[in-house]
């Protein structure tokens, strides 16, 4: 895996195959950051299931100010230190070994890592479906829309299957879709009603990607 754009370009980064990273394909991660990267500069990003960091460390490298990388599977946070360590920017980051169902997205003494102002959020395919009221992840959703965790203007990726059918706080409400192979990419943001995606994926503002252009699972 590589970074594709900006200080860190064609750097390579460590991986972890398997169900734990899951990453998209160039063309696909171009195509969204180009439509992300004004938001990125300078700015405070969430990378939640973060895997090795492929995600938060393209952001880094586009602009990002600060990136705090949450996830709990001990192979892949080491292989994300190790990154982290490749690139030289330890003091650009914060690696959150943190179960998501539990965590608060409150840093202790990290001062200027939050509020979020990007989220990625990659939660692995079987985990979607639980996104209802109530329970675990949506109660994650809501925490995230805090005004101590992230920014007024936030916004938050979520992948997720393309035909998943699952449920979003009203803290969050769907832009736009990116629909590619066998994923969907849901663009929301903060402070608006929230809605229930269609069982089909679908979303009044949704782009298509041709089979090709993905191969990969997830974001992440």
């Amino acid at each position: 895996m590589r970074i594709i754009a900006g200080r860190f370009r064609r750097g390579t980064l460590l991986t972890n195959p398997g169900q734990v990273n899951r990453p998209v394909t160039d063309r696909v991660k171009e195509w969204l950051f180009a439509r992300l990267e004004p938001r990125l500069q300078e700015g405070r990003v969430a990378d939640i299931f973060a895997g090795t960091g492929t995600l938060g460390l393209e952001a880094l490298s586009r602009g990002a100010g600060r990136v705090t990388f949450i996830e709990k599977d001990r192979p892949a946070v080491e292989l994300l230190r190790q990154n982290v360590a490749k690139l030289k920017v330890e003091s650009e980051t914060l690696i959150w070994p943190a179960d998501v169902y539990r965590c608060s997205f409150k840093p202790k003494n990290a001062e200027g890592f939050t509020p979020f102002d990007v989220i990625f959020f990659d939660p692995p395919y079987r985990l979607v479906p639980e996104i209802a009221a109530g329970s675990p992840l949506y109660r994650s959703l809501q925490r995230l829309a805090d005004e101590r965790v992230s920014s007024p203007q936030a916004l938050l990726l979520l992948r997720a299957p393309e035909h998943a059918t699952f449920e979003l706080p009203q803290e969050w409400r769907l832009d736009w879709t990116l629909t590619m192979s066998n994923m969907q990419i849901l663009h929301l943001e903060k402070g608006a009603v929230g809605i229930t995606p269609a069982s089909d994926g679908s979303a009044e503002n949704e782009e298509f990607l041709p089979d090709d252009a993905a191969d990969g699972e997830g974001l992440a």
